[in-house]
């Protein structure tokens, strides 16, 4: 027997209002994640039915960041070939672009009553809400054009009479699931009589998202818990419009260190950002995957991939996640490790402008021995600079500990002598340098310190460096005796 059941659905649905939070980064992940899990579809909807709020550009750039981070969907807007433009077979997928869909609904609702017209005034609405405020009553609109004659309504519409269109909240109560939080049970007489059309022509958000969630199939919704409120109003819709119902999934809260809501006041919050500082695509997806999903185990570093087979709705935490920046820092290291140099260095280019005529040779040792210590890809800057052009430093920054100016002057000088006798080939291997200069040490039963840190120090003009090994084998033999000579003169 052929099965009836329907095909997974879920969207991500912004508004277009500037750069992309790193908390809907995430809640377009996990339901990227859940529609591959299930081999369901993956739909990206345009919610602009706020005009005042729109920034030109946005939807380019949010599917910009959704391209680079590997979050492709599989309906609604496609840039091809930098072209806004869409694909699926339930356009519109931007709301602007569906008013007449939205205006026949809602006569649907006038005519059978569960919606009303509203011709107050601004000024009204605001007295009513402070006259509530200070009885301490629920702020909430008083129905006063609900019991409006059909001839009142008539007269007012001609007369061309700004309005909104109403919904009329039954008495009683609404309960629902979710898949995290369980039942859940809000008294209706709780719920304001919501706006569903707007002065402007416009529906608000209530109304349009109920409406093309279900005329494209969304059977998964999965948003933040802010929403939870609002689901009511949508069920009493779905139950006037006799639509089934989804499933619904409110995700908790991303939380600063200090357990208060992520704000850009506390750092940096746009997924933009952290692409353009050089964290990784992939890591910022481990990272924020990782914030309120738990898949179990010890281990950290998921590819994409690796969390569509993981991935289960009932490990998604109930309590809010911290943004731990140290995580992501430590997360984007080892990614940057995992690339060869070769992929480093194409990866770093962005960052390297100003010295891409180096050699590719000098440029791919630094690579080599930097990446180690690097935290985003922006830092190669700085980390190149010191073995382009040594930094001015103290001569005190040459002696070690107990040590004094006299011993290491007299270590550098040897030193010279050492690393002046170096074949070609030794000085071209890693391996060879670190083993003929310890094996110089053991044999003038020196110490490492004592020989090792002017060494590196002169080196890199740096407290904080590669080690020195890995400083002549960047730097070639000249430059590095250059260095040195340069440090024997401070002394």
């Amino acid at each position: 027997m052929e099965s009836t059941q329907k095909q997974i659905v879920t969207r991500f649905a912004p508004s277009p209002t500037g750069f992309v939070h790193i908390g809907s980064l995430r809640t377009a992940l996990y339901n990227f994640l859940l529609a591959k899990k299930l081999g369901g579809r993956f739909l990206l909807r345009i919610e602009d039915t706020d005009q005042g709020r729109l920034v030109e550009g946005a939807v380019e750039g949010l599917l910009r960041v959704l391209n680079t981070v590997g979050l492709h969907n599989d309906e609604g807007p496609v840039l091809v070939d930098g072209v806004l433009s869409e694909k699926g077979s339930f356009g519109p997928y931007t709301q602007s672009q569906r008013l007449p869909i939205y205006r026949e609904q809602v006569e649907q609702l006038l005519q059978a009553g569960h919606a009303y017209y509203c011709f107050c005034t601004k000024e009204r609405l605001e007295s009513v809400r402070t006259q509530q405020q200070l009885a301490k009553l629920p702020t909430k609109y008083d129905r006063a054009c609900c019991a409006l004659s059909n001839e009142a309504v008539e007269s007012a519409l001609k007369n061309n009479m700004p309005y909104v269109i109403r919904m009329k909240i039954p008495e009683g109560q609404t309960s629902f699931h979710d898949e995290i939080r369980g039942t859940i049970t809000i008294q209706n007489s709780e719920i304001d009589d919501q706006v569903l059309m707007k002065s402007d022509g416009f529906p608000t958000y209530h109304l349009a998202v109920v409406i093309d969630d279900h005329a494209m199939n969304v059977t998964h919704i999965i948003r933040g818990e802010e929403w939870i409120s609002s689901v009511p109003k949508h069920l009493i819709l779905y139950k006037w419009f006799g639509f089934d119902v989804p499933t619904y999934v409110h995700l908790p809260l991303i939380l600063n260190p200090d357990k208060s809501k992520l704000s850009k006041r506390q750092g940096d919050v746009a997924v933009e950002d952290f692409l353009k500082k050089g964290y990784l695509p992939e890591a910022l997806i481990n990272f924020v995957a990782l914030l309120g999903f738990n898949p179990g185990g010890d281990r950290e570093i998921y590819s994409l991939d690796k969390l569509v087979e993981v991935f289960d709705l009932e490990k998604l935490n109930k309590s809010g996640a911290v943004f731990n920046v140290e995580k992501l820092n430590w997360m984007n290291g080892q990614y940057i490790r995992s690339h060869s140099d070769e992929e480093l260095i194409e990866l770093c280019k962005p960052y390297l402008s100003a010295v891409l005529e180096l050699d590719p040779a000098f440029l791919k040792r630094i690579i080599h021995v930097e990446k180690e210590r690097l935290v985003t890809l922006s830092d190669i800057a700085e980390k190149v600079t010191p073995h382009i052009t040594l930094p001015a430093y103290e001569p005190s920054l040459l002696i070690w500990k107990k040590s004094d100016a006299v011993d290491a002057k007299e270590m550098l000088q040897q030193l010279t002598e050492l690393i002046n006798s170096f074949s070609e080939e030794t000085i071209s291997s890693l391996e060879l340098i670190e083993s003929t200069i310890k094996e110089y040490i053991v044999s003038k039963q020196l110490q490492n310190g004592n020989v090792l840190w002017p060494l590196r120090a002169s080196l890199s003009g740096l407290q904080q460096s590669a080690n020195p090994f890995e400083l002549i084998w960047i730097l070639g033999k000249e430059e590095s005796l250059a260095r040195i000579n340069h440090a024997l003169s401070l002394l």
